[in-house]
């Protein structure tokens, strides 16, 4: 198993690739009219690219088990997330109008996609990262319909139209190339390209996930609340992560998702939740408050959780 110090070492590219990117911000490198553009490239074509890549041809996923429990405990697990957090927003005085539904959003969704990627790669190998892509369509789901449901109180059905997007079309198509053996006639020079593509997901993504926040950053005094901050640092990065954990160690599942869950449970808020409060009249200085206090102390944290993890769910000698 790896030590501390090595897990450390593993985030922090990672980390450092956000806070490039809140540099690029920053000094106008990287405009606020590119934003939305490369907001869509990594979404709409790298980031289909790399599912498709990491899906299409992964035997595993052959597997009936691997297709239905992913998404179903990433739905579930993140939903029972967002409730935990709602009684204790409640119980910290927070109410409707007030932060209460932004905190239960902001503290329920853990970062699903950019952070997980490459740690999964850098520990496990590649071959984890088609579970996790799976995984997160259980956590989509969750954020357009339960999350919206949280913030906004619409109805469920007007999240679900949110899930036909180019990420979940990239993982339909794939899976179906893999079910079908239809992967294995795509041509050489077609899969080079989405190959080429595909390694441009993960580094873009983290990068705009500091171009994100940077905008946040202008104004310290606003981007710490004691009460919340604190709240938020001991229910994401310590009470939470149980969630995921007791899944981990008691649902019987292929040692692949048994890794995403101890990687999942080690995660800060997700950037997500900014976005979603901006649409459905949460308030997303709460959401913010919340990312960059967790993703801040998570830094120090996710090497303690995922050696611990990976120890508790019984993964500790196969890393």
């Amino acid at each position: 198993m790896m030590s501390y110090g090595q897990l450390f070492l593993v985030i922090l590219p990672v980390f450092g690739l956000i806070a490039l990117g809140a540099a690029l911000r920053r000094t106008q490198l990287l405009s606020e009219a590119a934003e939305d553009s490369l907001f869509n490239l990594v979404v709409k074509v790298a980031t289909p690219c790399l599912i498709f890549e990491s899906v299409a041809t992964n035997p595993a996923l052959r597997e009936p088990a691997n297709l239905l429990l992913p998404p179903v405990l990433g739905f579930g697990l993140t939903m029972l997330s967002v409730g935990i957090g709602w009684y204790v927003a409640r119980a910290l005085g927070l109410t409707i109008g007030h932060g209460l539904r932004t905190f239960a959003l902001a503290v329920g969704f853990t970062n699903y996609g950019y952070l997980p990627l490459p740690l999964l790669d850098a520990m496990f190998g590649p071959e984890n990262r088609a579970m996790l892509l799976v995984h997160n369509v259980g956590v989509e789901a969750a954020i357009w319909t339960g999350g919206i449901l949280v913030v906004s109180g619409a109805s469920p059905r007007t999240g679900w139209r949110k899930l036909i997007n180019a990420p979940i079309i990239a993982l339909v198509v794939a899976v179906t190339a893999n079910l079908t053996g239809a992967a294995g006639y795509v041509p050489g020079v077609v899969m080079t390209l989405v190959h080429a593509l595909a390694v441009c997901a993960v580094p873009l993504g983290l990068l705009m996930t500091g171009v994100s926040i940077q905008p946040h950053l202008d104004d310290p005094k606003q981007l710490v609340d004691t009460r919340v901050t604190l709240t938020a640092w001991l229910l994401r990065l310590g009470v939470l992560p149980w969630v995921f954990l007791l899944a981990a160690r008691y649902v019987p599942c292929a040692d692949e998702l048994k890794r995403v869950l101890v990687v999942q449970a080690a995660m800060p808020s997700a950037v997500i939740s900014i976005i979603v409060a901006r649409l459905y009249g949460g308030r997303p200085l709460v959401a913010v408050q919340i990312i960059l206090g967790t993703t801040a102390l998570a830094l120090f944290t996710i090497p303690f959780w995922i050696r611990f993890g990976l120890a508790f769910a019984g993964l500790g000698g196969r890393m």
